[in-house]
């Protein structure tokens, strides 16, 4: 049987994911009248909600007696380590690019991927149908970025459809029949070449995506290389250095099929598999036969940019919410996360019963405290920072930049320069996109977009679009300005009392309703001014015999500023913590003892002094 693997690849909410519905049920991978869910490859709760992609998936669709293993892909450039790993297991890409959007940041990035990578992709211009499609000016752009990304002759030629991954169609021409995926199809089966293996050498593979399941165990997928894949077949595992890690037997072989993983009793070179049965294989070893004289070459992924410290709860309310309080609870599922997510480092801490897990970004990470939040964890999150290195020829101290691409209306384009460029961005763009709408391209610390997003779309009344993507290391840009408002700290342990928060509430924004649990140390709310601020939450009202009518009922609240997950992380200053629980995310001090905060101002003072 022959077999085409492909990667689809694009940036993200380009309809990757959508498309791969319709190739599916176009192809006959779902039976006549039987239910499948919208995106169905999205099947983390998360993603579901999230309407993004954050695990690479596989499925498997026939067209023609050829198989095609088709890998949907993260459009996010936070999950980059995923799409960088799925490259390695694909001869072929569908790069799907928004008609009205055109190219961004994160298209960018994952074809330079696969052009690195020696792939020649087919290009599809989705969305063809929307009112603002420019799907002509949209090809050229395609073709410039190819070009900058030093595409070879051939790859420059490279096929091009249009598309409504929505309708279910695509077509060769703008003018085309609109019928069905059938010119995708085809297209697949001409363009992208069979996998190049030897079936006669021994069997042989690379772990690309590791998973746990409750019955398999640790479950890992691959392309098979070379030779012939048998059930219950001895294995032996291998780093990419050549260190054995384990042998043992593949207990479980399962091929794609549709949106199922089946048992099979062998599969052929080139096809893509996921096997069960070793205990410690990981990503990007390869699993081979016993005669295998040594491992297969990997691709290096991208170091991470961004740390944080995962931390105990140790605060009043610690067991209360959450089932897992404890650090080596805590230690063992990061550890766990690290080796199905090649992008994600895990270390342990200068501090006690605390980690420092560096990943590629604030959403990436954002995104494992929400699961682990989910799994029953109970955690406090420190201030991201961003991780520097010393060049090695100057040895100057360098930073992390981002490539940073805003679409926004006119009239907000002068507050988005100014915001910017007061985080050291340095604009090297800009250019009129039609409908009264400017693009800006700057080149911006990675550090300086920590907690900006949401400044950003509260200054662009939410019509603003920005996409971001790591651009390498540069010159260390100095200090940037802080938050400029202090916090309203509970000076009591209690729950919140509506007449104390009418009251405190003059003196700046409120986080927390009456009824909420507070203690000593949390931060109740944002202060007015740059100085943080004690106060009493739970002060009741004095009684007297004396009823002043109407008074009380003049005592509206403001409601209070609800924060999510990742604003809260990007809210909190150095000496501030988020606290995380399956019910709740509150913001703390640090340290809750107003005296303990005095004595660690002043040790920070004279350090800083001497």
């Amino acid at each position: 049987m022959q077999i085409r693997n492909i990667a689809i690849i694009a940036h993200v909410d380009h309809g990757k994911t959508t498309l791969v519905d319709k190739l599916l049920s176009q192809s006959g991978a779902f039976r006549e009248h039987q239910a499948v869910a919208e995106r169905a490859l999205d099947r983390n709760d998360l993603e579901k909600e999230r309407g993004i992609t954050i695990l690479a998936k596989c499925a498997s669709v026939m067209w023609k007696d050829t198989r095609i293993n088709i890998v949907d892909t993260p459009g996010h450039a936070d999950f980059g380590g995923e799409v960088e790993r799925i490259l390695n297991m694909v001869d072929g890409a569908i790069v799907l690019v928004d008609a009205a959007e055109g190219v961004l940041p994160q298209t960018k990035f994952v074809v330079g991927k696969a052009l690195a990578r020696g792939i020649h992709p087919i290009v599809v211009v989705n969305k063809i149908d929307r009112a603002d499609a420019r799907a002509d000016e949209v090809h050229i752009e395609v073709f410039d970025l190819f070009a900058a990304l030093g595409a070879s002759d051939t790859q420059l030629d490279f096929p091009m459809l249009y598309a409504s991954g929505r309708q279910g169609w695509a077509t060769e021409t703008l003018d085309g029949e609109r019928k069905d995926l059938s010119p995708l199809f085809d297209l697949v089966l001409r363009h992208v070449p069979e996998p190049t293996v030897d079936a006669d050498a021994p069997f042989a593979m690379v772990a690309s995506i590791l998973e746990y399941d409750n019955f398999l165990g640790r479950v890992l997928t691959g392309r098979i290389e070379q030779g012939k894949a048998r059930l219950n077949m001895p294995v032996k595992v291998l780093t990419v250095d050549g260190t054995l890690v384990e042998t043992g037997r593949m207990t479980k072989l399962l091929g794609f099929r549709g949106l199922e993983r089946i048992s099979v009793d062998e599969a052929e070179a080139g096809d893509i598999i996921a096997v069960a049965g070793l205990s410690e294989a990981t990503i990007p070893n390869t699993i081979g036969a016993m005669e295998l004289s040594g491992p297969l070459s990997a691709i290096p992924v991208d170091p991470p940019t961004l740390a944080m410290t995962f931390r105990i709860n140790d605060g009043p309310l610690a067991g209360r919410e959450g089932k897992k309080v404890t650090s080596r609870q805590i230690r063992d599922r990061l550890f766990r996360e690290a080796e199905g997510n090649v992008a994600i480092k895990v270390t342990d801490s200068n501090e006690t019963e605390a980690f420092e897990v560096a990943g590629r970004g604030e959403l990436q990470l954002g995104v494992l405290i929400e699961q682990m939040r989910r799994e029953g964890f109970e955690l406090t999150i420190g201030r991201p920072r961003v991780l520097t290195r010393r060049n090695e020829t100057t040895g100057e101290r360098e930073e992390p930049m981002e490539e940073v691409l805003v679409d926004v209306d006119e009239p907000f384009s002068g507050v988005v320069v100014e915001k910017l460029s007061r985080r050291k961005g340095e604009m090297q763009d800009m250019r009129p996109s039609g409908g009264g709408k400017v693009r800006l391209t700057f080149l911006i610390p990675s550090r300086g977009l920590i907690g900006y997003h949401g400044e950003f779309l509260t200054d662009t009344r939410g019509s603003g679009i920005m996409n971001r993507l790591f651009a390498g290391y540069g010159p260390w840009k100095g200090p940037l300005e802080g938050r400029r408002n202090g916090s309203l700290i509970s000076t009591e342990p209690g729950e919140a009392i509506h007449y104390a928060l009418f009251y405190i509430q003059e003196r700046g924004t409120l986080f927390v309703n009456p009824g909420d649990k507070v203690y000593q140390g949390l931060i109740l709310g944002e202060h007015s001014r740059g100085s943080d601020l004690e106060v009493n939450p739970i002060k009741e009202k004095k009684l007297t015999n004396v009823r002043a009518s109407g008074k009380d009922d003049a005592m509206l609240l403001i409601p209070p500023r609800r924060m999510s997950l990742e604003q809260a992380i990007a809210y909190v200053e150095d000496d501030e913590l988020v606290e995380v629980t399956p019910s709740a995310i509150r913001l703390r001090k640090r340290y809750l003892d107003p005296h303990e905060r005095k004595r660690n101002e002043r040790k920070i003072d004279a350090e800083a002094a001497g």
